[in-house]
This record gives structure tokens, sequence and C-alpha cells, in this order.
């Protein structure tokens, strides 16, 4: 039993150190990307590994550069997860207690649409934009960033809301509440981490999209952070510590979210996995 110990605690020392491994070098092009942005006087290839002081010049510079994109596609992200979780949420319990034929049919043809390549996608849209006037549009945009997430939110949904106690439903309609009063205050408040994590996820899929960025808009009039930095890159391209203030920018709402909701992330995927 004695000789079994310290094996299992070299195994776990093991383990320990190659996940830290394995995490550096996830890190590494992060703590790259910002140890550039503090060095904004350097060329590329003329950057010390460690920063010598904290000059934010090129965070200034890429602030005032770049803000009025971040705050674009703050304004576009929001609206592409409002638009998802109004579409798919309906769509998800519709689904998974209304036993439609072909409910699994649909479910599967939902996830063989997140395999059609973006720019298909993308060009094909901008036809029927260009009819509709949605071009150069923040309505436009956030209606084709939420086509990204929808799909994934749908399925991650439905997996919830079928482990939904069918008694708890019945408890509701006997109380005199229709589908609609069932859906909104029953429904909706028990798939809070599945609604949480189908947001998120909708958040990050319009946050780093740029296919449908760069195809329906050809004006200024709305250009997402990700397009912004794509121009600043062909316009600045020797000022790489500002590219990269940009980048680091870009990062910090992500991250945040991710660390707001990360709990919220594990149950919300999980719930659904055992009825």
């Amino acid at each position: 039993m004695a000789a079994h110990a310290p094996t299992a605690s070299r195994r776990r020392w093991g383990s320990t150190v190659a996940g830290v491994l394995v995490l550096g070098v996830m890190l590494f092009p992060l703590y790259w990307m910002l140890n550039t942005a503090l060095q904004p006087e350097s060329g590329l290839l003329q950057v010390d590994p460690v920063p010598a002081g904290l000059d934010l010049s090129g965070f200034s510079k890429a602030l005032g550069d770049q803000g009025g994109h971040l705050l674009t596609s703050l304004v576009v992200s929001f609206g592409a997860v409002a638009i998802c979780l109004a579409v798919s949420a309906p769509a998800a319990y519709g689904l998974a207690r209304f036993g439609l034929r072909g409910s699994r049919t649909i479910v599967f043809g939902t996830l063989i649409t997140q395999m059609v390549p973006g720019i298909v996608i993308a060009n094909a849209l901008y036809n029927s934009y260009v009819d509709l006037g949605l071009v150069n549009s923040y309505f436009g945009l956030m209606l084709a960033d939420a086509s990204l997430g929808i799909p994934f939110s749908i399925v991650l949904m439905r997996s919830f809301m079928v482990s939904i106690p069918g008694e708890v439903l019945e408890a509701a309609e006997i109380d005199g509440a229709g589908p609609v009063r069932t859906f909104v205050r029953v429904v909706l408040p028990m798939s809070r981490n599945s609604l949480i994590t189908s947001g998120l996820f909708a958040f990050l899929f319009s946050w780093s999209d740029f296919m449908f960025a760069l195809t329906l808009n050809t004006t200024d009039d709305v250009k997402p952070i990700t397009l912004g930095i794509y121009q600043y890159i062909g316009a600045h391209v020797g000022d790489w510590g500002s590219v990269m203030a940009a980048s680091v920018l870009s990062a910090v709402p992500a991250a945040i979210l991710l660390v707001l909701a990360q709990k919220y992330i594990a149950a919300g995927i999980t719930g659904g996995s055992v009825k």
C-alpha cells in the first residue's frame, strides 16, 4: 500500500507539470502580444522578452484609433446575442417538449448548418441584403452574426430543456399557465445556465466575426474591431506596438465575460447530460 503512494504522488506531479507546460504554450501568444504592446517603439523582431518599463503610449494610440470600432463590436455583439436567444430559446423548447415529428432530423440539420463555410453564407447573404437594404447597417450585421450562434444555442438548450421534469410543467398547466407563460415563467428561469452559456458563445462568435463584417459592409459606417485591426495592419504595418495594443484591448471584453460566466458555462454544458 505504501509502495503505491510515492507512485501516485509522482503521477500527480507529472500531470501537474504537463498541464502547466501545455498552459504555458497556449498562453505564450497572449503574453507576447501584451509584451509587444508595451514596447511600441521596438520593431517586431527587436522586442525584448521582458519589457523594461510600462510604456502605455501604444494603448493610448490604439484606443484613440480603435475605440469607436470597439464600441461598434459591443453594440453588434450584444444585439446578436439578443436575436440569437430570442430565436433559439423558443425553437429549443418546441423541439424538446412538443413531440414534433422529425425533431431529431431538425436537430441534426441544425448541426449540419455549422459545417457550411462562412464565405459561402456571406456571399449568399450579400445579394439578399442588397435587396433588403441591410448592407452597411447595424441590424443587418447583428442578424448575420446571430446566425453563427443560433444552431449551437438550439442544440445546447434543447438538451437542457429535455431534462426538465415533466411534472413541473404539468403543475404550471394545472395552475392555469398557458404554453407561453409556462415557457417564460418556468422554463426560462430553470434554463438559466444554458441561456447564459448560449449567450456567451453567441457573443464570442459575433465578437470574433470577420467574414460577415468584411462582406456585408462596403463603407466605414459599421466597422467592428476585427475589421478595424485588419485595416489597421494595412495602414500602420510598421507600428506593431499599436497593433498589438488594439488586439489586447479587443480581447478584454471577451475575457471579462468568460471569467464572470465560467461557473454557468460548466453547468450549462453538462446540465442536459443527466436526466
